[in-house]
């Protein structure tokens, strides 16, 4: 395993079997030994520091005299060699037998293996990383020097004493913040520029005269676009070098402070340039014309001609292409072979075998076309197949010769096609993968990236009129699904019609039930394409093909595709898997399925057409409703064991006595699967939701959204989740359904109380509580007036925060709902503590923490620890306050509530700066900057005041005034009432 942690290799004593477990020693950190796994003891600080003198010169033989002096320096006490003799004894009894020799009046280590030392180790990788980023790697380089910077636990050398070790420790101390500084270089030339602001902010504060780590966290910052920050933080540099030091900062600072106020483009975002294929020379022979505008696919072009260049020697190369109709199969295989010509002297074969059509192409007919291509007089020209193949085989013995077998039906019909002699190969294209194509690189050819596709676009149409119109020429090949044949025929009609724009055609196919028939130009047509494909399934694929594209999901499970399709699983897979080697359907991962997006509008369109009775569209998706929110449920119930909330959903359950029959959903064998279930599921959950807003699913929807509001809190999809929320409080009013938007109200108001968004928040919490009162439902009647409370309490109206709190806990008690009686509690001990009545705060918030451990709810205790080292923090009780808060941060990281996550690392910070530790306070205020908070801008303003805080106690007061004057212009374009804080922070009096 390569793990970077010192090894060895396994040894074996002299005519024994067993093998002993191999030495390890450390110097990075305190000097310590292992035999295997077992902690050998060193001895004493001086015993140490003999060990590591001898350790550092790599095998070379140390003299006692250079060990009397690394030890004690000038001042070695009378008995200096006897001690040194000493330890030489203890340790050589440690130590295996030959490790540590006597030699020439001195001493050394030898027999060392590799991996022996971790400094060697270190040294190793570090050589590795230089070496993958001067070959441009710089992925790897950050990988192995992380792997380095690992090796380090804690300071050098710890605790030895003595002159040598000293100079050692400042050596690699100064190595390591060097291989800290290119790491950290390295992930500002990725993008990696606003994780390493953080890293960078601890750094500086704890090596605050180190210019190259200033030099970095300005760059980082100003690629995060905090630019002011980035000044600031030269100011604070130049300040500093001149109190301490009386010099002003060196020409790489000063030049890059210069570059950030002039906004040079230089300093933005490094990207890679992907560069163009190089062009094929079309030569006469029966290879198609390649086509002159062929544009991109530059890894696959480099990957088949490596394939065929590898002819040479083998009995055959074969490479076979699958993909869609219209992906480009032809067009790739054909410039391939093109390119390939001058390494197959002896000719190119080439045959459309028709593979997609009713009648394909049979073999013998084609063999006796190559045949005579080859030489052979028709008289010689056998009758049967297998004659015909081994005369093929014999005429192209010794020859070196590229076939071309293009749109192949099958596997069957390739291979008595195949050359089979050394020095030549063949390239097939079909839509069926040809797994059963034995010795066969396979290619599967997905659609052209997004800079492809405009490449293309741009080629066919010209450049001055796509340049004029760059944003509609994206949404036309976005449009096309990036698809090479459909851009191909988009472009061609734009190129026709020189009185349209960009933007008209944009516009044609902006609409997606006229899009296929948009697709088509004179012979061209995406639709008789895909017709091909669907005309030659079975009944059952058909039926698959046409329901599944009526989901609007990104992709599909094979779970809940068995739900639409009302089959066992494992005969879903197998139709699924079938329609994959059709090309017509796309493994998007183990279990998962995806449609490109023109064969799902087609699939849509012969669901229309073909699907008898056309209620079975909607008995279909009624199934996939049915199957999200019965498994939705299940996640929210193993998450939340006891809440009340699962009862009042319309479960399946509720629906089959109801006399509907509804769908047991899928079930979990441990709390992780369950949530990893979830969040993989999250984009097709909503937009079932939103494809469900109908009289009668609307409230089986709403549903669907309470029981997969993790989704909202993950910050992972809380656009998408308010997006469709918003969607069903709209329909729900439209359609005058009261339940339903009460509980979308009350839904929608949780996601814009966490977004910050609280003046929003309180009206919808306000119409949930009215339609509450109007329905009776117990739901609503609890949540509202629970969310209505945050959101007061955030406004800074306690009163009115209290007052619903306690109608929310009343209305749980009053519904045996003790989850939320205890969520109820643990909010209103916040607002206590606004008030100062902490004491009655810590008391209500243990409340909840006893109900949730009652009921096992590891989850939402998360929230009440959060809510209990706030409460501990307020009064005084800092070390308790950090072992709640991080407690609550483990469980929110395991639960993935990246929100909740940052929003602690804001929590611990208050709590680091009150003990005036401004550093760390410093350092997880950028935390929880990267990571995100509950509470949007409202909360990031907050954490700037923090932070700003923080770095006034670091002495960095130009940075913590940018910080400030970041957070002034949140709150005051909000009408917060934080903004007379920071106005007083940013008067000069206050950080004179």
């Amino acid at each position: 395993m390569d793990d970077g942690v010192p090894r060895v290799p396994e040894q074996r004593h002299a005519g024994s079997g067993a093998r002993p477990a191999a030495l390890r020693f450390g110097l990075l950190g305190p000097v310590r030994a292992w035999r295997g796994e077992e902690a050998l003891a060193t001895g004493s600080p001086q015993q140490r520091a003999l060990l590591a003198a001898l350790l550092l010169r790599g095998g070379r033989t140390a003299t006692a005299a250079e060990l009397i002096d690394a030890l004690w320096g000038e001042e070695s006490p009378s008995q200096a060699l006897a001690a040194v003799r000493t330890y030489a004894s203890r340790l050589r009894k440690a130590l295996d037998p030959g490790v540590l020799v006597s030699e020439s009046g001195g001493y050394a280590i030898r027999s060392l293996g590799e991996g022996t030392l971790d400094l060697a180790v270190a040294q190793d990788l570090a050589a590795r990383a230089e070496k993958a980023r001067g070959a441009g790697d710089l992925g790897r380089a950050r990988r192995t020097l992380d792997r380095v910077l690992a090796l380090w636990d804690g300071e050098t050398l710890a605790g030895v004493p003595g002159p040598y070790a000293e100079a050692q420790r400042v050596r690699l101390e100064e190595w390591r913040l060097q291989l800290l500084e290119s790491r950290l270089d390295m992930d500002l030339e990725q993008g990696c520029h606003a994780e390493a602001v953080s890293e960078l902010t601890a750094l500086t504060a704890a090596h605050p005269l180190r210019e190259r780590l200033r030099e970095l966290l300005m760059l980082a910052l100003y690629r995060s676009g905090r630019q002011a920050e980035a000044l600031a933080v030269y100011a604070d540099t130049r300040r500093l070098l001149a109190e301490e030091l009386g010099v002003d900062p060196r020409p790489g600072l000063r030049d890059l402070q210069q570059r950030i106020l002039q906004a040079d483009p230089g300093l933005a975002e490094p990207s890679a340039p992907v560069a163009d294929p190089a062009s094929a020379v079309v030569r006469p022979a029966q290879l198609p014309a390649t086509v002159p505008d062929f544009t991109g696919r530059a890894s696959f072009v480099a990957e088949l001609g490596e394939v065929l260049a590898s002819a040479e020697g083998r009995v055959m190369a074969v490479s076979a292409l699958a993909g869609i109709g219209g992906v480009g199969k032809t067009t790739l295989a054909v410039h391939v072979a093109h390119q390939a010509r001058h390494a197959f002297p002896d000719g190119q074969l080439y045959v459309d075998l028709q593979g997609a059509g009713s009648r394909a192409a049979e073999p013998e007919t084609v063999l006796g076309f190559f045949l005579r291509a080859l030489g052979t007089a028709d008289p010689a020209i056998p009758d049967s197949l297998e004659e015909r193949a081994a005369l093929y085989r014999s005429v192209l013995d010794g020859r070196r010769v590229l076939v071309l077998l293009d749109n192949a039906r099958d596997a069957a019909q390739v291979r008595p096609l195949l050359p089979g002699t050394a020095g030549c190969a063949a390239l097939v294209t079909s839509r069926v993968r040809m797994v059963d194509l034995a010795g066969a690189h396979l290619v599967d050819l997905d659609v052209m990236s997004p800079d492809e596709a405009l490449s293309l676009f741009t080629k066919i149409v010209g450049e001055e009129r796509v340049a004029a119109e760059r944003e509609a020429a994206l949404d036309v090949v976005a449009a096309c699904g990036f698809l090479p044949l459909a851009i191909r025929i988009a472009a061609s009609r734009l190129a026709a019609r020189r009185t349209w724009t960009v933007s008209v055609l944009a516009a044609k196919l902006a609409d997606e039930r006229r899009r296929l028939d948009e697709l088509q130009a004179g012979d061209l047509a995406v639709k008789a394409t895909f017709e091909l494909g669907y005309g030659a399934l079975e009944p059952t694929q058909a039926r698959a093909f046409r329901l599944l594209g009526l989901a609007d999901g990104p992709d599909i499970s094979l779970a809940a595709a068995a739900a639409v399709l009302d089959l066992p699983v494992d005969e879903t897979e197998d139709l699924l898997e079938s329609l994959v080697d059709t090309s017509l359907l796309e493994s998007a991962a183990p279990g998962r399925y995806r449609f490109h997006d023109l064969v799902r509008l087609y699939a849509r369109a012969c669901a229309e057409r073909d699907e008898q009775p056309p209620s079975e569209r909607t008995a279909a998706m009624s199934r996939l409703l049915d199957f999200y929110l019965a498994t939705a449920t299940r996640v929210y119930a193993i998450e939340r064991p006891g809440d009340r909330t699962v009862d009042h959903l319309a479960s399946t359950e509720q629906t089959v006595r109801a006399g509907r029959a509804g769908h047991a959903g899928q079930e979990f064998s441990d709390d992780t699967k369950a949530l990893d279930w979830l969040h993989a599921e999250a984009a097709c959950i909503l937009a079932c939701v939103q494809q469900s807003l109908a009289p009668r699913t609307l409230r089986r929807a709403v549903d669907l959204l309470l029981a997969a509001k993790d989704l909202a809190e993950s910050g992972a999809s809380s656009l998408r989740y308010e997006a469709a929320t918003l969607a069903a409080r709209d329909t729900a009013a439209a359609l005058g359904d009261a339940h339903a938007e009460g509980r979308a109200r009350t839904t929608l108001a949780q996601v814009l109380s966490r977004a910050g968004r609280f003046d929003e928040a309180g009206v919808e919490a306000e119409a949930a509580i009215e339609l509450g009162r109007r329905t009776g439902d117990p739901w609503t009647n609890g949540n509202a007036h629970n969310e209505q409370g945050i959101i007061a309490n955030c406004l800074n109206r306690r009163s009115l925060s209290e007052a619903h709190l306690l109608e929310a806990i009343n209305a749980f008690r009053a519904d045996g709902n003790r989850p939320g009686e205890a969520s109820a509690l643990c909010n209103l001990s916040r607002v206590l503590v606004s008030l100062e009545r902490v004491s009655t705060a810590i008391d209500l918030v243990r409340e909840g923490i006893a109900i949730y451990d009652e009921l096992g709810l590891t989850f939402r205790l998360a929230n009440a620890r959060y809510a209990l080292g706030i409460a501990l923090g307020h009064a005084g009780r800092q070390d308790e306050a950090l072992t709640e808060l991080t407690q609550a941060l483990e469980m929110f990281v395991v639960n993935r509530q990246r929100l909740w996550e940052g929003t602690t690392y804001f929590r611990i910070a208050q709590v680091h700066l009150s003990a005036r530790r401004p550093a760390q306070a410093a350092q997880l205020a950028e935390q929880a900057l990267t990571t995100g908070c509950i509470g949007g801008e409202w909360m990031r303003a907050n954490i700037l005041t923090l932070l700003g805080r923080s770095l006034q106690g670091l002495g960095q007061l130009d940075r913590a005034r940018a910080c400030w004057r970041e957070a002034l212009t949140i709150h005051e374009g909000a009408g917060a009432p934080e903004a007379a804080e920071l106005r007083r922070l940013l008067a000069p009096a206050a950080v004179a």
